[in-house]
């Protein structure tokens, strides 16, 4: 897997994610540069090549000079989330997000708001790549992602560490009349198919964002920063 662009790269190198080489343009070779000045510290080879050469190796087409070759990306298990957990957890469930532009942005926004960790399934859903990674603006290196054969025995290890799961779909709570402080898991479907109904039937409750148009659906990674946002506002006003 290729991680393209300098604040991507700079990441990382800085949550030690095992890199083969780095790739960087030799107009940088001779100026200061925090890229090179980290690699060397961390003693990981650099390759100064042709910036024609990156833009031919380059995937995204935005390596802005700077790409690191690594390994694929390395998942956790739910269990290595869960040990992850500060006092009131907090995770992520993702179920049939398929475009990786908005897995990135709803793992932004996870890492933003000090999420614990996001699960995702292994079929029928995006997996980590390089537009995931660029995408996140470097929030996949201080993101816990575990990849499950099936959600629900994932949601069963949650609520048998005290958490409740929450859907979010169509047809529940209004979600600014739901307390949703302690810990607590929520699901986010796809835009098209939302949350299978097996496994929202399986969820603790369902919450909704009130919708005042006319179109009745957000895009997921819209929709899920508006319901990760409320809960992070829900605790800091209960802190109080």
């Amino acid at each position: 897997m290729q991680i393209e662009g300098k604040n991507q790269v700079v990441e990382a190198i800085k949550n030690e994610m095992t890199i083969n080489k780095i790739l960087i343009d030799k107009n940088f070779a001779s100026r200061k540069d925090d890229v090179i000045n980290l690699a060397r510290k961390n003693q990981l080879k650099i390759d100064f090549l042709p910036k024609k050469i990156l833009d031919e190796k380059s995937i995204t087409g935005h390596h802005q000079g700077y790409i690191a070759e690594t390994v694929d990306f390395e998942y956790c298990s739910v269990n290595d989330i869960i040990s992850n957990c500060k006092n009131e957890a907090f995770v992520v469930l993702l179920d049939g997000i398929e475009d990786p532009h908005n897995l990135g942005a709803i793992i932004r926004t996870c890492e933003c708001a000090g999420v614990d960790g996001i699960i995702i399934p292994k079929m029928r859903s995006c997996q980590v790549n390089e537009t995931v990674v660029r995408t996140s603006a470097g929030a996949i290196s201080n993101m816990k992602i575990a990849r499950v054969a099936n959600l629900k025995t994932a949601i069963d290890q949650l609520k048998e560490n005290g958490l409740w799961v929450y859907a979010c779909e169509l047809g529940g709570e209004d979600i600014y009349s739901q307390n949703l402080t302690g810990p607590i898991a929520v699901v986010v479907g796809s835009e098209g198919n939302g949350i299978k109904q097996s496994l929202r039937t399986y969820c603790d409750g369902i919450v909704t964002l009130p919708l005042k148009g006319s179109v009745n659906s957000l895009n997921a990674s819209v929709s899920a920063g508006i319901v990760i946002y409320e809960i992070l506002r829900q605790r800091e006003n209960q802190k109080k």
